[in-house]
């Protein structure tokens, strides 16, 4: 059968929680569960393999995974080395997330040497700022390991979360990168969950965060590519051309359940690394049948289970929001639920304008 579609797929793996800093707004709590072996990671991967396999068989699929190697802080795992290499042996595209404080050149060139494609690294802002979301000393300790992977020839990221703590310093951020070289700067949103969950007052208001994106938008760098995995702001950038119905099967967006799933240290499957709805475990459950068959992933991909504005929205296709700040969001609120609106999308009110619009 030939292969007729290209469909992109991302598996997160996060090989420890253990972390040697303590960050304000980690959504994780650090918690030091029992960690799956290698061997049973190398199991893992061998029914991934089996699984796309499958896909690209039965749905004339070329299926192309990638896959993001993590923590926790995932040098801490004393085999991560022999892990990168069990991928790079099976030519997946490989990612490393990291805090970048443990990286020396040694470690650069080796993770240059088994093919990682990209590393990305967390900072906050200047100095001052990242240090006090993630420690003292950190902020050196990261711009160390940047400067010794892009002196091994690796593609570096370095992402923020943003929030009201760091949001004025994310344009110094941009600077910074600028100068150091690196190849793309990311930027995310603060998930109220895990540590995180006491800093839900600062999260950045709905039109406080269009107004910054649009900012961020209108940045340009000739070597540096501004990304960001937030649909809010992937939305934006078609904001100007309505709101209209782009149908009921998803088709970008949130990724939950559309096209990834995070496998947590302990072996436990989730739809999302922030979203913490278990769906099953890598060691006794197959991932082949909790894709096809969880209603929870099944409700995630259906418009229809959506009660509040994401669902009615004309960009429902392309966005859903952030599920788990949604989730999060509403769990603080009482009532936990992974279909939530997300309480930061500028949209909302538009997009049931444009509703109300249509109905009369």
């Amino acid at each position: 059968m030939a292969v007729s579609s290209v469909y992109d797929f991302l598996i997160q793996w996060h090989l420890t929680e253990r972390c040697n800093l303590s960050c304000m707004h980690c959504y994780q709590e650090g918690s030091r569960n029992k960690e799956l072996s290698i061997e049973e990671v190398r199991s893992g991967l061998d029914e991934l393999g089996d699984m796309f396999s499958s896909w690209s068989e039965s749905h004339s699929l070329n299926i192309t995974p990638s896959f993001n190697i993590t923590g926790g802080e995932p040098l801490l795992r004393n085999d991560l080395f022999e892990v990168l290499g069990v991928l790079a042996d099976r030519r997946w595209a490989v990612f490393v997330l990291t805090n970048g404080t443990l990286i020396d050149a040694a470690k650069a060139r080796r993770i240059a040497e088994l093919g990682v494609r990209g590393v990305q690294i967390s900072l906050e802002g200047p100095e001052a700022v990242h240090d006090m979301l993630r420690g003292t000393g950190s902020y050196r300790a990261s711009l160390a390991g940047i400067r010794a992977l892009l002196d091994a020839g690796v593609e570096v990221t370095v992402n923020t979360t943003l929030s009201e703590l760091n949001a004025g310093a994310f344009f110094e951020l941009a600077e910074t990168a600028a100068r150091l070289g690196v190849q793309r700067l990311g930027f995310s949103r603060l998930v109220p969950a895990g540590r995180g969950g006491s800093l839900t007052d600062r999260m950045l208001a709905p039109d406080t965060m269009l107004s910054l994106y649009q900012r961020i938008q209108a940045l340009h760098y000739d070597r540096m590519k501004l990304v960001t995995g937030d649909p809010v702001a992937a939305c934006m950038r078609a904001a100007d051309d309505g709101f209209d119905d782009q149908g009921d099967v998803p088709i970008g967006g949130c990724a939950a359940g559309v096209s990834g799933l995070t496998i947590m240290s302990d072996g436990t499957i989730v739809p999302c690394r922030r979203l913490p709805l278990p769906l099953g475990n890598i060691r006794t459950d197959s991932l082949r049948e909790i894709w096809s068959a969880s209603p929870l992933l099944d409700a995630l991909r259906s418009r229809s289970s959506y009660p509040g504005a994401c669902g009615t929205c004309g960009r429902w296709a392309t966005c859903r929001g952030c599920r788990a700040i949604a989730f999060a969001a509403s769990q603080l609120a009482g009532h936990a639920s992974a279909l939530a609106d997300d309480p930061q999308c500028p949209f909302a009110e538009q997009s049931n304008t444009r509703l109300k619009e249509t109905l009369l």
